[in-house]
């Protein structure tokens, strides 16, 4: 017996009595609400509903990350330029006097990561209140110090002080990054650091029950090894140079991507919105409707 053919509407004295099967149509009912709430993986990096395209975009930085951290460490003298834990290790074992690192490398980085940061926070204040265009704008930033430290490394043979202003510039470009992404708050998508990516992915397989952000967190993960690797690749094989090139035009893809979406007004794009939750509501527990708090002063008046 199918589904439909189980609801049947009685008619006479015993219409009032009628009943619906609940096994037979609520499981039905329940399988409709999981597909409905569970979104797929894809359709949360491009389509989510409180973040829009972000983690789409986010995705891009942290391709950007993984191409830009090879090419300073292969080619610029051991030197982090957006991971700045790292780069505290390295100013150490420079300063211990281990061999390969580089001091003035390592602490240009660090003054021109703190110089972005800076500049990223100043970019907060002025566009906090619209997602978009703070990503928009700081891809933007970071997409000219990208291409400033493109020319200083374009040189034939690059000297040290060359390799340590151009690591200082790039990093100024990934202190605005860092900061501007801090701003957005996307969960579990930082483009620069995986050490609480790679915990979660550890405490969700240790739970046996994967979170929705799994895949989210395995996609970070995933693309800042991917990008790592084509940068490794480019500057082993062919040159540090071309290497900081796909990583400017992955850059300008993620501003013209950015940039579009400032043509369609979204509430992701807002961040001072006050939920539901937080409105003043009536004793009965429904959010209080502004327009209805206002009443006549008539109203409710007995003659």
């Amino acid at each position: 017996m199918s589904t439909t053919e189980s609801v049947t509407t009685p008619r006479g004295p015993d219409a009032g009595s009628a009943r619906v099967s609940p096994g037979l149509v609520q499981p039905t009912v329940a399988a409709t609400h999981r597909v409905a709430l569970r979104p797929s993986a894809w359709r949360r990096l491009t389509a989510d509903p409180a973040h829009g395209p972000l983690p789409a975009l986010l995705v891009g930085l942290t391709l950007l990350t993984g191409i830009i951290d090879a090419v300073s460490i292969l080619a610029l003298g051991r030197v982090f330029v957006a991971n700045m834990t790292g780069n505290v290790v390295f100013v150490g074992f420079a300063l211990a006097g281990a061999a390969g690192f580089s001091l003035a490398g390592s602490l240009a980085a660090l003054a021109g990561f703190v110089v972005g940061a800076g500049a990223g926070g100043r970019l907060n204040r002025r566009l906090r209140h619209d997602r978009a265009g703070l990503l928009a704008a700081g891809s933007a930033g970071e997409l000219l110090f990208v291409s400033m430290a493109l020319l200083v490394i374009a040189v034939p043979a690059p000297s040290p002080v060359a390799r340590a202003v151009a690591a200082a510039v790039l990093a100024v470009g990934t202190g605005i990054q860092n900061a501007v992404v801090r701003q957005l708050a996307v969960p579990d998508m930082t483009t620069t650091v995986l050490t609480m990516t790679l915990t979660g992915i550890a405490a969700d397989i240790r739970a046996g029950r994967p979170s929705p952000a799994l895949a989210r967190r395995l996609v970070s993960v995933g693309t800042m090894l991917v990008g790592a690797f084509v940068g490794a690749e480019l500057v082993l094989h062919v040159s540090a140079t071309l290497a900081l090139a796909l990583a400017a035009v992955v850059l300008a893809v993620v501003t013209i991507a950015a940039t579009g979406t400032l043509r369609r007004p979204a509430d992701w794009r807002v961040t001072d919105r006050q939920p539901t939750s937080a409105r003043p509501s009536v004793p009965g527990g429904a959010p209080l409707d502004p327009a209805a708090s206002v009443s006549s002063p008539r109203e409710g008046v007995r003659p």
